[in-house]
Formats: structure tokens, sequence, C-alpha cells
């Protein structure tokens, strides 16, 4: 397993290549698991050894910005507030403990030249933020949890 760390707009990034067959990569973003297409394929001279390692999560996880983040496990008990569509966080209006109400903005979504203020779906507290400033999600992706 090969890993880089990398650092776009001040922002640090920790990738590991897990697996190349062909033109498809498995890799590693902050911790969080992507497949790449890649244009050509790359040959590794040896199949990377896998283990286990113990893992300390100290808050939201930042991915890359060519790969686009969707955490596969929620973080904290409640209803998921979701991305509608893929986009880039330009903001996150809530911060872990802070009660919200149905209708208020949590996150400001870029999409297409566009800003979009993604809103809380209930009343509730936020349990956890699953995104930073910067962050590109899929639609589809977990923003924020509300218990």
């Amino acid at each position: 397993m090969k890993e880089y760390k990398y650092k776009v707009k001040g922002a640090e990034y920790t990738v590991k290549i897990n697996d190349v067959e062909g033109n498809m990569a498995k890799v590693e973003v902050n911790g969080i698991p992507f497949e790449v297409e890649m244009e050509r394929p790359m040959h590794l001279t040896h199949k990377p050894v896998i283990r286990p390692v113990a893992h300390v999560h100290h808050g939201p996880v930042t991915p890359a910005a060519a790969p686009v983040a969707q955490p596969e496990v929620p973080a904290g008990n409640g209803t998921a507030v979701r991305a509608p569509l893929p986009g880039t966080v330009n903001a996150v209006a809530v911060t872990v403990g802070q009660a919200v109400k149905k209708g208020q903005t949590v996150v400001v979504l870029e999409a297409m030249k566009m800003e979009n203020n993604i809103n809380a779906e209930c009343d509730g507290t936020v349990t956890a933020v699953h995104v930073n400033k910067g962050d590109s999600v899929r639609e589809g992706a977990m923003l924020v949890t509300i218990g």
C-alpha cells in the first residue's frame, strides 16, 4: 500500500492506494474509500498487503478535491440531512450540539455556480457534522445528522 500526503488550498489529505487492477484503483482519502477510474491502466510491480490499522477519528473527514465524499456509515444518532445534488460546501452553518429548527439552513452548497441553502428537515440537536467548508460532495452524501 502506498501512502501520499497532499495539501490543497491549505487542507491536508492522506491518500492511500490499496489496489490497482487495470485502470481501476481502490484508494482511501482521509479514511474514506473510493474506486477511481484512470485514463490508462497502471501496473503495480507487486500487490500491496493490506493490514488492519487502528484509526483514531479527530473530527469530520475532509476528502481530496478530485474524489468526492460520501460517508458509508452514518455518525451520530438521528436524521441525516443529505446533499440533494453534487457540489462544493461553501459554508457549514451549524455545530455539534446546536439546536436547530425545521427549515433552518445547516449547509450552503455550491452547484453549477449557484449557492443552495440546505435546510434542516426536522427540529432537533445537531449530533454530527460530516463535512467541512471546501469539501466536494456527491448527491446523497450525508452533510449533518440531527437527533
